[in-house]
């Protein structure tokens, strides 16, 4: 586990706040760019009819990435747990981070001219966490 990240999660939680003035609520937009990426991960959606399901996983992953980078001692394996119970569903492994590949376009594009260096070395930085808490990225156990 890595030591807690002030710097990140800051950046993180300024993206964040940028991206809720300009979007409001982007739960919209990070699902229709994961369905982009990965078109056969819609039909498991199917039942969502009022989006509350895709609500609250983008909430729990946004909180999750921050505790992970704020060091609390459950975030890798809440991610890991939750790839798991994904794979369950049908998502295989290695689209499991497509998830939050998609929360960072949304974020970006909404940020414009905003999305600077740092906001960018944070999400990368977050990203490269929780792959290796998923065993597929740098630094997996």
């Amino acid at each position: 586990m890595e030591a807690p990240d002030a710097g990140l999660a800051a950046e993180l939680e300024r993206s964040l706040e940028l991206t809720a003035e300009r979007l409001g609520d982007p739960t919209a937009q990070v699902y229709r760019r994961l369905f982009e990426l990965a078109p056969d991960l819609e039909p498991l959606f199917a039942g969502d009819r009022s989006g509350s399901v895709r609500g609250e996983m983008l909430q729990r992953a946004l909180e999750t990435l921050l505790d992970l980078v704020r060091g609390a001692p459950y975030a890798h394996g809440l991610i890991a747990t939750e790839q798991i119970n994904h794979a369950q569903f049908g998502v295989p492994p290695a689209r499991f981070t497509l998830f939050l590949v998609a929360v960072v376009d949304v974020v970006r594009d909404a940020l414009g001219a905003q999305w600077d260096a740092a906001i960018a070395a944070a999400w990368q930085a977050v990203l490269d966490r929780a792959a290796a808490a998923c065993g597929t990225g740098p630094g997996a156990r």
